[in-house]
Formats: C-alpha cells, sequence, structure tokens
C-alpha cells in the first residue's frame, strides 16, 4: 500500500494519527487528502514549544485531575474493582478520560515514552473491565442503575435526545480507539470501541429507537469507525443519527429541522460544529449534496454575521450558543474553547470539500487567537470562554467541574501540524506557515518540502523543495486574507485602510505573477532538488472595523498584525486600566519585538489618551502611552482589565468615574464572587439585563437571606441608597428579589436604617431608599432570595 493510500485512509482521525495500514479507500471520499501530522515535523519556536509542554505538562496534569476528581475511579468502581458510587458530577465525565487517551495516543506519536504508554494500556484495560458484556458503556448507570444522574433517565437511551450524553460518551471512546490504535497497533481500545459502536447499531436505526444524539460527536466518531474498519454499517448508523434529527426538536441542539433543511448556525455552538463536521465527513463518503448545501449555507450565515474577530463562536453564555446575526457583545462573550477546536474541525473538513482559502482563513484566525486564548503558556491553566473584554473578572482555571475543555486541549494540540499541508492529486497544498518538513509521495515520487520562517512574527517564508528526482507537479501557496485586505469572507469586518505593500512569490530568486485561484497562489512547474520558493507577506499594524450592524463594536478599532489580534491589558498601564483608553485615528502603531514578554513576541506601541470623567457631563483626556499584546497572552500576569477593541474618540470609551462613597469602599458579601466589583464599578446599567457589563450574582443560591457589604474609607453621614438589580429572565436562573433592606453599622451591631419611604423592587431601573440620616464605617445590603430563582445587582450607589 502506498503512503498516499494511508495518508487518505487515515483522514478520520480527528487530530488526523496515522501508523499501521487499513482498510482500502471506500468509493467516496473528500477530494483533497491531508498530510498527517507525524509526516509532518514542526521545528518553530511557536508551536513546537506548545506541542511539548503539551506532552510534558498538559497530559499528565489533565489525567492527574482525572485521578484526583474520581473520573478514574468510575470506571474502578464500573469495573468492580472498587466499591462506592458514581463520583463526579455529570454523566459525560468518563469523556475527558477518552479525550486524554486520544491527545497521549498522537502525542506518543511524535515522543517516545514508555511509561506514558504503559499508563494508557493500563487504562485501556480499566475501560475494558467497566464495559458491560452487550458493549454498553456508561459509568453512571452501571455504578447507579435506575438511580442515576438526572439526566440519565432510569433505563439505557432513555434520554439520549436531551441530557444523557450516552451517545457522546461513545463517539468520545471511538475517537479515542481509532487515534490509540493507529498509533500503537493495538486493537484493545478499537476492540471496546467497536464493541460499544456494535451496541449502538443493534439499538437504534429506521425500525428500532429514532433517536438522535443530545450532543453531537458520535456522527464524527461513527464515520472514522468506518474508515479503519471498511464495515458499512457504522456510515450508516452515523448517517441515520443525523437524518433522524428534526423537526420539531429543539434549536438548543440542532434538531428543530431536518439537517438538510437547516442554514443557519443555532443553538450550543460546540454541538453545533461537531454536527457540521460530521456532515461533511459523511457527505464526503456518501457523496450527499444536500448535506453539502446545508453546511455551506450555515457556513456563511455564521463567518458573515455571528464570528468574532478572534474567530471565536458562540456569542452568549446562555446555552454556549449562536446569538442573532450581529450579536457579538465583547465583554459577555462566550467563545468556549471546545466551540474553537469544533469551528476547526469544521473549517477544515470544508477546505478538503472546496478547496478554498477562505475556510483556512478562519481556521488560522481561530487557531492563533481564539484556540490559544484557551490554554496558558505554562499548559496547566485553562479558559472555558474566552471573551474579548474583561472588567478583571476573568481569570485562567486549573480545572473545571465540567472539564471538557482541558481534555479537549490535551486531544488538539498535538495534531496541529496536520493542518499545515494537504495534497489532491499532483497537487501539493501549504495552508499554514511555520518552520517545518513534510513528505509527500506524487506519483511514485517521494518529495519533501522545508519551510524556513520566524511567522507568525515575521512574514518572509522559504520552502525548499526536494523531489526524489525532478518531477512536473503544481504547489498551492494559501495567500492569507488578512494579507490581501481581506480579515474573512463576507462584510463582517474589514481593515480600515488599503495596504500599501502586497505579497509577493518568487522561485529561485524570480519573482512570479502573483494570481490566485480561491486563494492560491499556483505555482506549476518541473521541480528539482534545490528549487526555493521565497514567499512575502507584509505584516503592517491592520485596524480592524466592525460590521455597522455590530452595536459594541461601533467607533472602535480591533488591531491585527499578521494572524494575531491584539489587545490591551492592565499590566502595561500605570493606573491599571485600559477600558478607558482612546486610540485616535491619526495614531501610528508601530510593532516593537520584546524577547522577554511571553517567551517572545511583538507588542504594538503608540500614543493614546486616557479617559476620566470630571462631572456626570464632562469628560476629560490625559496622554497615555499606549501597549498591545497578542490575545492569546492576555490573564497570564493576574486579573484585571483587557479589551481587543478600542476606542478611537473618548465619548465611546468607559472613562474612569469620579470617585464616591461607594466606589472607594471596600467590598465583601456572604457569598464569594469574581465579580463583587461590579456592584462599586460606577457601570451605568441599559436594563436589569445588561451583560454588557459585569454584574453580582448569587447563584445557585436561592429561598435564603444574602449581604453584600461597604466598608467606608471613613465614617460618613448617609441619608439614600440606590440599586440596580439583575434580572436575566425568561431563559436566565436570577429575577427580582423578594426583598431587601439596608443596615448600618454602630460598633459591633448592625441596625436597619428608618426608611422614610418603602424599599422598591424595579425592573430595568434603580430601586431606591430613602432614610433618617445616619453616621456609620460600613453599610451592608441585605437581599431575600426568590423562593425558586436567585438573584443578583448590577450597580450599588450610596447617597
Amino acid at each position: 500500500m502506498t503512503g498516499r493510500n494511508i495518508l487518505a485512509i487515515l483522514l478520520w482521525l480527528g487530530a488526523r494519527t496515522a501508523g499501521a495500514q487499513t482498510a482500502p479507500l471506500q468509493a467516496g471520499d473528500y477530494p483533497i487528502q491531508p498530510v498527517l501530522f507525524n509526516a509532518v515535523k514542526l521545528q518553530d519556536h511557536f508551536w513546537a514549544p506548545r506541542i511539548k509542554t503539551n506532552h510534558e505538562v498538559t497530559i499528565p496534569f489533565t489525567l492527574g485531575k482525572c485521578e484526583s476528581t474520581g473520573r478514574i475511579k468510575n470506571f474502578e468502581i464500573a469495573a468492580g474493582l472498587k466499591t462506592g458510587v458514581f463520583g463526579t458530577e455529570f454523566p459525560f465525565d468518563d469523556t475527558d478520560v477518552y479525550k486524554i487517551i486520544e491527545g497521549a495516543s498522537y502525542s506518543l506519536q511524535i515522543f517516545k515514552d514508555p511509561a506514558l504508554e504503559a499508563k494508557v494500556d493500563t487504562l485501556v484495560a480499566l475501560i475494558g473491565k467497566a464495559q458491560e458484556s452487550d458493549g454498553y458503556i456508561y459509568t453512571n448507570r452501571t455504578i447507579m442503575g435506575a438511580k442515576g444522574h438526572e439526566w440519565a433517565g432510569t433505563r439505557r437511551w432513555e434520554k439520549e435526545a436531551d441530557l444523557s450524553h450516552e451517545l457522546y460518551n461513545i463517539g468520545h471512546l471511538i475517537e479515542a480507539g481509532v487515534a490509540h490504535y493507529h498509533a500503537t497497533g493495538k486493537r484493545a481500545l478499537l476492540d471496546i470501541s467497536i464493541k460499544a459502536a456494535d451496541r449502538v447499531c443493534a439499538d437504534f436505526g429506521p425500525d428500532k429507537l429514532h433517536t438522535y444524539s443530545g450532543h453531537q460527536i458520535i456522527e464524527l466518531a461513527m464515520a472514522k469507525l468506518y474508515k479503519v474498519t471498511g464495515d458499512k454499517k457504522y456510515l450508516e448508523m452515523g448517517k441515520f443519527l443525523l437524518d433522524v434529527r428534526g423537526p420539531g426538536g429543539d434549536a438548543y441542539n440542532q434538531a428543530h429541522k431536518s439537517v438538510v433543511d437547516q442554514h443557519e448556525a443555532v443553538g450550543h455552538a460546540v454541538r453545533a460544529a461537531y454536527m457540521y463536521a460530521g456532515m461533511a465527513d459523511i457527505a464526503a463518503l456518501t457523496s450527499d449534496a444536500r448535506y453539502i448545501k446545508a453546511i455551506d449555507d450555515i457556513w456563511e450565515d455564521a463567518v458573515y454575521k455571528k464570528m468574532y474577530v478572534t474567530g471565536g463562536i458562540g456569542s452568549t453564555g446562555n446555552g454556549e450558543a449562536f446569538g442573532a446575526a450581529y450579536e457579538l457583545p465583547n465583554m459577555s462573550a462566550y467563545n468556549e474553547t471546545c466551540a474553537s477546536i469544533a469551528n476547526v474541525y469544521w473549517n477544515y473538513r470544508l477546505f478538503l470539500l472546496h478547496g478554498d482559502a477562505k475556510y483556512y482563513d478562519v481556521l488560522e484566525r481561530t487557531l492563533y487567537n481564539a484556540f490559544l486564548s484557551g490554554v496558558s503558556l505554562t499548559g496547566d491553566r485553562f479558559f472555558y470562554p474566552n471573551p474579548l473584554e474583561s472588567h478583571g473578572q476573568h481569570q485562567r482555571s486549573p480545572w473545571f467541574s465540567c472539564a471538557c475543555c482541558p481534555s479537549n486541549v490535551t486531544r488538539f494540540v498535538p495534531s496541529i501540524g496536520g493542518y499545515f499541508y494537504a495534497q489532491k492529486d499532483q497537487s501539493l497544498y501549504v495552508n499554514l506557515y511555520g518552520e517545518s518538513t513534510a513528505d509527500f509521495a506524487v506519483g511514485k515520487t517521494p518529495v519533501t518540502l522545508k519551510q524556513k520562517t520566524n511567522y507568525p512574527w515575521e512574514g518572509d517564508i522559504q520552502i525548499e523543495v526536494t523531489p526524489a528526482q525532478a518531477a512536473t507537479f503544481d504547489i498551492r501557496l494559501r495567500i492569507p486574507g488578512w494579507a490581501q485586505d481581506t480579515p474573512m469572507a463576507g462584510d463582517l469586518y474589514r481593515f480600515r485602510d488599503k495596504a500599501t505593500a502586497q505579497p509577493q512569490v518568487s522561485v529561485n530568486g524570480k519573482a512570479v505573477p502573483l494570481t490566485t485561484n480561491k486563494g492560491y497562489a499556483v505555482l506549476d512547474r518541473k521541480w528539482k532538488k534545490g528549487d526555493v520558493i521565497r514567499i512575502t507577506l507584509p505584516m503592517p499594524v491592520r485596524r480592524v472595523v466592525g460590521n455597522t450592524h455590530i452595536a459594541a463594536d461601533q467607533d472602535k478599532y480591533a488591531y491585527q498584525r499578521g494572524p494575531l489580534v491584539y489587545c490591551a491589558e492592565w499590566p502595561d498601564y500605570a493606573e491599571k486600566k485600559v477600558l478607558n483608553i482612546v486610540v485616535p485615528d491619526d495614531a501610528r502603531m508601530q510593532a516593537v519585538y520584546t524577547p522577554d514578554l511571553f517567551n517572545g513576541v511583538y507588542r504594538l506601541q503608540t500614543k493614546g489618551e486616557a479617559a476620566a470623567r470630571a462631572s456626570e457631563t464632562e469628560i476629560k483626556t490625559q496622554p497615555v502611552d499606549v501597549t498591545l499584546i497578542p490575545y492569546f497572552a492576555w490573564a497570564h500576569r493576574g486579573a484585571g482589565e483587557m479589551t481587543v477593541w478600542i476606542p478611537r474618540k473618548a465619548g465611546v470609551a468607559q472613562p474612569t468615574p469620579a470617585p464616591t462613597i461607594a466606589s472607594k469602599s471596600k467590598l465583601s458579601a456572604s457569598h464569594k464572587a469574581r465579580t463583587l466589583m461590579a456592584l462599586n464599578d460606577q457601570m451605568v446599567p441599559r436594563s436589569s439585563n445588561d451583560q454588557s457589563i459585569i454584574f453580582y450574582h448569587w447563584w445557585p443560591l436561592k429561598d435564603t437571606v444574602q449581604w453584600v457589604q461597604y466598608d467606608f474609607e471613613k465614617p460618613a453621614r448617609v441619608g439614600g441608597s440606590q440599586v440596580y438589580w439583575f434580572d436575566d429572565s425568561p431563559f436566565g436562573d436570577c429575577r427580582l428579589p423578594l426583598g431587601w433592606r439596608l443596615l448600618y453599622r454602630q460598633g459591633e451591631q448592625w441596625l436597619p436604617v428608618k426608611n422614610t419611604a418603602p424599599y422598591g423592587v424595579e425592573k430595568d431601573r434603580y430601586s431606591g431608599v430613602s432614610f433618617e440620616p445616619v453616621t456609620t464605617d460600613a453599610l451592608r445590603l441585605e437581599v431575600t432570595l426568590p423562593k425558586e430563582h436567585s438573584a443578583g445587582i448590577l450597580e450599588w450607589s450610596v447617597q
């Protein structure tokens, strides 16, 4: 079997694995095939260190978390090796173990690590023991029976279309099994996966259960299993589980319409993008044009109307979902790390279908910005959401109760080399740039491409072409949209000014006229050893403008250099504030290399202004040195203010308010939360559900009495107070409180104020109270939460 065929067969490994020979190619397939990551050697200073950190830090760290949080113990109990109850919060926690095994399998193809391989083999044996005799595997039900998690129901598959995640678990098991087989040649986990897939095929189908997966991934996994085994029943099951969706289901999990009748990106962003990737896989294998039409339309809807300048998707935390068209708030942007990974999967497959660089423009933007923000440089801290603005309430976490993002990172990072190159017959695609070596086979001729570059920091790229003997073929060089005055397809974003320098390409020192075909410069010639391609991609600092329909971005610029989006962050400013920064139109931004920051980055620097409010109607500015850092690097220096979109005039900024007794007070509360500073940040809400600013809430508490407290700088005489309540009805969990009262501190006692009018509880406006003036050093606001809901506060002022 040729290396070319092996590459094609192994496409279906979500993070692109390679190794043992497999079944022959089926009739249907993608017209373009990948060059897999183990055929690509990354030698750069950007991705290669991250892949090494993933191996040395992230994989051991996340495995340790699976041990300490009880995820592995769940398998031990299900296997009968230990006693106890299901010990973690969610019934899909099994998948964290599966995803880490998948990532470890990929990593073992890059790094020789007998200890990790032995650890994985131990986990595989444990999973096999936990699997029930008929192939079903779901530790929550095996351990708890009919008294398991409330999402699981009392019997198999009962709540699969909702929240049980049984098929989701099996989907990730299959992906891990396929990856492990190709990494090691060992069949143990693959056989466990086949047994589980056979259980699905026995229980679901046209004359059996007509139920779809509430959280998609099984569809994509079944296509992978078909590619490995050649057994068509897995492909047919993957297609059935797509075709059985809708109409009449919930848009949250994309079951509101039949998949071929969906033309807009809606619902939970991770579920959606996994489904769209699965549809692409099955469309390629079955030549289903209806699937392709649907996902093409959905892609345009997402990219033209619903994607952040960082490439993030899923604008709202309410359902971790796509919002309405142009609904792209920055502070409350969700942009789950898993959604960025799924977005890469989806765009990669669309490229393999269509061969158009516009999909790689999105993929690269997502990869370098929205995804990379989600994992720290140290490899052991993570973001779940990735907002574009922070008031200081965000910081990376070592783990989450719902730990899908850290485990997803472990399996994605080792695969990154597999996105650099692709091949279609005599055409070799160079899609991403970074110092690397890749091996191809053009017919019977081995060909090596070797990149030399300091991308993404610099745009000079040299590619040495080494065929075993002189041969005619074409090399397709992606000319990024950002280098051609197009941030990405559509009109959601544009550059403020036209570029003055254009990309250039030469071969052996001779310039080549730059014409592109679907975004690629096509070099078709007879290549010989020693031929050298030179690509120059100018990297000026570009100002990005948002579509006029994006309310949050008006009169602001996002700054981009090469593929990287930049942000302002608090440590670079004397006052530790950036939301009040203004960069006027005539400011000249310069890129300055800083070797001792974040392992070496280019910062952007210019002169700007800092806005401060002198009064309710007057804003004053003073000069300030402006520094921007790559967005992916934010929150490495502690929690504080950050913003991607920088105002171009003072009236759009968030001026530093004049100090008040409340803003200078020390905050405390009965319920600790990172957003407690919302109470006295002096941000004026537009409504009770204004999520463009931060808010404090007591969730998940309800039906209790809670409090927040101001300790004044010094005793003061006060006689009134106003509260702006947070209420995210009808979809959220917070409502107006049942009641509230104020207490003041006198010595060691807390005494209620003597109000001169009733306490107001009003929505979308301040609720105030006047009281007989008191002199005190502290006020406490005591709140009675609703019976069935929580409550929250946007702002609390004192008069």
